[in-house]
């Protein structure tokens, strides 16, 4: 506070470096702002060019620019470049970049994954053993993967290519389907040989077009096989057929006939007796049908009455007559009395010859044994003739039957012997060599029995044939033996595991092991069907007796999971503490996750709920923020209209009105602008700028009109001053002094605050007064009060810190001693340097030149600002 004591004459005023270091923070201030606004011109400007933008965002020192410049830049390296530049600097660019980067990275995963499903796509499209599960799997990794339009119309198209192979692989399957099923009926169906040899062949074409098509590779490996087998069976069967096309023409007309008669009016012995008499029909399926109709029409026969005999059986020459396999069973249950013999027997020889006509070798055979073991009599020449020429046709076709016969086992040798080079799978195979030993024996029937070298080449040639199924098939069994020992050690390490479970043993090893031991169940491989049973029901009541506790603990593990997902539906979301606790109830999920891991079902189902309730969560709070920030954009509205409204604000009328309106308006603004709510934190530094800019620029007007104001003041007290001293220099001279002159010259200066327009007004009211008789006293006064005038702006000036000039150094000094005395001795508040320039204002007083200089200067220290 006695700064001024140790002020030399010769320093300049501390006023003015006062001034030039509260000019210094405007202009850096001022400086800011242009560089700010000239960079805020710059990233307006930049219109998507990445390296100018990178150039500003390097080299701004404002956020706002910064983050502005970041919007256009876009290309990976440029983001890199921008983010390890900013990544310690600018946290808001810094995110940004770091946004955009994850977005390209994950554009670009999701790229090489549709890719990679495009690549998967052709190879499968190039693949001949396509299958729909590949195709399935295909499908659900497309649906997972994000694609852009011409990856997506690229999997497209090579997806359609998928989708025909697949159409025509079903419409392969299903023809090859049908027309094995229809060559299967056509032995049955009682075609016209014509009609039949047609379908054989068109059959037989549909064959070549299955091998033929390019989708083959997809059928099962069996239908292609069955296929030719059944076109082999029922080539032979229709050229059987063909040959005895009369037989069965026959007994289709006997058939037909019979339908269509009264079932009243038919005998069941009757129609047995002509179904035997009319020619046999090879076995097969459509003897069996035609053996269906006939027991079609005898069940339609009324049953006969209580009272009659019961049939007796016929003796064995019916039934080795009709043993044919030509499907009449009935015809060898009934036969005639006793004194028909003779009769039976000549129906035997005339059944044998019909064998004979019909190229039955073995049916006739079988008639002449029962002929040989019943002789029925004695027979006539005629008799004994016709059964010598029956016997010596039967020995001719016997010969020629086992002539043709050793050729087709010649053949079937041939065959069999080829098996080893055709590359059969072993189940074919095996049915191969069990075709051609039933064949063998077939033949055996018909044309004999074979020479014992031919049947021990075909025995080998079967032996050697089937060697390589043999020895698969036991290779085979030797596994199902082996997985059944592995079977066994899994049952009894499950139930020594299910023996050591306590309490405190670790569930989550325990669901593992469970887990494990049912994957190894699985894949143990075949077992024989006569364990695998027995070993099925050993293992389940071994696992059950494992997973007993872990089901209860599972349970109870199921009910915290339980009370967990009631915790977050109780979670409130608009509770600032709403997140952590929702975040500390994940944690604990995935802790109890963990430590047990619950049935894959049960966990899915309780995951989803819980999902489900932290997603209502997260949305009920999006929702809330998505009002918060519209609220926010309200808000930022409002304020901006304030900021337009102090910026477009105009004010009338003189300068007090001015200045009240001013004052008022920025007091209404400042009121609305705090109750006007939080505004988007990315827009709160720029609307507070603009408020503030607004604010400083209507206190820069209501500055302008205060220093306006001031000036006139001071001006107003200068002049008021200087008249007051010019009337004291008129009264201490001679001339004369017009009082009404002088107060017309003082009404015509604007007036001063009311302080020193009353201090002024009373002192030349005082010097007008001495006019009338008390000029000399008043000039003697006036004359008296210079030296205390001197003293008293002296003093003022020390106080004020203004300097004396040189001429004052020594009095200066003198007096700093005595102001200081005085402050140290009085014990009241000082005076202020505005009340002592007024008290020097009021004092009359003859002043020089010089000292009216002197107190202009105090005054434009002190007066002019408390006039202002």
């Amino acid at each position: 506070m006695f700064e001024f004591l140790f002020k030399r004459a010769g320093d300049k005023p501390d006023a003015a470096a006062a001034a030039m270091a509260a000019a210094e923070p405007a202009a850096a201030a001022a400086q800011g702002a242009a560089r700010r606004d000239e960079q805020t011109e710059r990233a307006r400007a930049l219109n998507g060019d990445e390296a100018a933008a990178v150039e500003l965002i390097l080299h701004s020192e404002f956020a706002g620019v910064r983050l502005a410049a970041a919007e256009h830049v876009h290309s990976q390296p440029l983001l890199e470049q921008v983010l390890q530049a900013m990544r310690n600097t600018d946290r808001r660019v810094a995110k940004l970049m770091q946004g955009r980067l994850d977005a390209i990275r994950y554009q670009r995963a999701e790229q090489e994954k549709a890719q990679a499903c495009i690549a998967s796509a052709q190879r499968l499209l190039q693949d001949d053993k396509l299958t729909p599960n590949q195709v399935a799997e295909l499908d659900r990794q497309w649906t997972i993967t994000a694609a852009g339009p011409e990856l997506a119309a690229t999997f497209e198209g090579v997806r359609a290519a998928l989708a025909q192979r697949l159409e025509a692989q079903v419409t392969l399957q299903r023809g090859v389907i049908d027309a094995l099923a229809e060559l299967r009926r056509l032995p049955a169906a009682a075609l016209a040989p014509a009609e039949a040899g047609a379908a054989l062949a068109r059959l037989t074409a549909a064959q070549a077009t299955f091998l033929a098509s390019p989708e083959q590779a997809s059928l099962p490996r069996h239908l292609l096989s069955d296929y030719s087998a059944a076109l082999e069976q029922a080539g032979a069967a229709l050229a059987e057929l063909e040959q005895h096309q009369a037989a069965v023409e026959a007994r289709q007309q006997a058939l037909a006939a019979w339908q269509a008669a009264d079932p009243a009016t038919l005998d069941a012995e009757q129609i047995r007796r002509d179904w035997r008499a009319l020619p046999a029909v090879p076995a097969g399926e459509l003897a069996t049908a035609l053996q269906a109709g006939l027991d079609a029409v005898l069940a339609r026969m009324p049953a006969p009455p209580e009272s009659e005999a019961a049939p007796v059986r016929k003796p064995a020459r019916e039934s080795a007559k009709d043993g044919n396999k030509d499907g009449c069973k009935d015809g060898n249950k009934e036969a005639s009395a006793p004194k028909q013999v003779g009769q039976q027997f000549l129906d035997t020889l005339a059944a044998m010859e019909a064998a004979l006509e019909q190229g039955l070798l073995h049916a006739a055979s079988e008639h002449d044994k029962w002929l040989k073991e019943h002789k029925g009599g004695r027979l006539t020449p005629a008799q004994a003739d016709r059964l010598a020429h029956v016997r010596a046709e039967l020995k001719r076709l016997a010969n020629w039957a086992r002539w043709g016969g050793n050729v087709s086992r010649e053949e079937l040798v041939k065959a069999v012997e080829e098996l080893q080079s055709l590359g059969l799978s072993m189940s074919e195979l095996a049915k191969k060599v069990g075709s051609m030993r039933e064949r063998w024996k077939g033949l055996d029937a018909v044309s004999g029995h074979a020479p014992k070298s031919l049947w021990e080449r075909f025995d080998a040639a079967c032996t050697a044939a089937y060697a390589p199924a043999a020895a698969h098939f036991k290779h085979l069994a030797d596994e199902r033996h082996s997985n059944a020992a592995k079977a066994q050690a899994l049952i009894e390490e499950t139930q020594a595991m299910a023996t050591g479970v306590s309490e405190g043993a670790e569930w989550k090893n325990i669901a593992a092991a469970a887990q494990r031991l049912r994957q190894m169940w699985g894949r143990l491989g075949a077992i024989d069907r006569k364990d695998k049973k027995k070993l099925d029901t050993a293992f389940d009541q071994a696992l059950a007796q494992l997973l007993a506790p872990l089901s209860e603990q599972r349970r109870i593990e199921m009910d915290r999971r339980e009370q967990l997902i009631a915790e977050v539906e109780q979670l409130q979301p608009s509770d600032r503490h709403t997140l952590d606790k929702l975040r500390h109830l994940q944690e604990r999920w995935q802790e109890q996750a963990r430590a047990l891991p619950l049935e894959r079902k049960a966990e899915q189902a309780l995951w989803l709920r819980f999902r489900a309730a932290c997603d209502a969560i997260f949305a009920k709070r999006k929702e809330t923020a998505h009002a918060a920030d519209h609220e926010r954009k309200v808000h930022l509205h409002a304020r901006e209209d304030l900021c337009a409204a102090l910026e477009t604000a105009t004010f009338s009328g003189d300068d007090k009105a001015q200045l009240a309106a001013m004052a008022k308006l920025l007091r209404d603004t400042a009121a609305a602008w705090h109750g006007a709510g939080t505004v988007p934190r990315a827009s709160e530094q720029r609307i507070t700028q603009r408020y503030q800019a607004a604010v400083a620029a209507v206190q820069a007007q209501g500055d302008a009109i205060r220093r306006r104001a001031g000036a006139a003041q001071a001006n107003a007290l200068r002049d008021k001053l200087r008249l007051v001293q010019a009337l004291e220099q008129a009264i201490a001279g001679s001339d004369a002094v017009d009082g009404a002159e002088w107060e017309g010259r003082w009404r015509a200066l604007p007036p001063l605050a009311a302080e020193y327009d009353k201090t002024l007004h009373a002192r030349l009211a005082a010097g007008l007064a001495a006019l009338d008789g008390q000029r000399a006293a008043y000039g003697a006064t006036l004359a008296a009060n210079r030296a205390r005038l001197l003293d008293e702006v002296l003093r003022l000036e020390i106080v004020a810190g203004v300097d004396s000039g040189a001429e004052f150094a020594r009095e200066r000094l003198k007096m700093q001693v005595e102001v200081l005395q005085s402050s140290l001795k009085s014990g009241h508040k000082p005076q202020t340097q505005a009340d002592q320039f007024l008290q020097l204002c009021a004092m009359p007083a003859l002043a020089d030149a010089r000292t009216a200089s002197r107190i202009e200067t105090l005054f434009r220290r002190i007066g002019a600002s408390e006039a202002a």
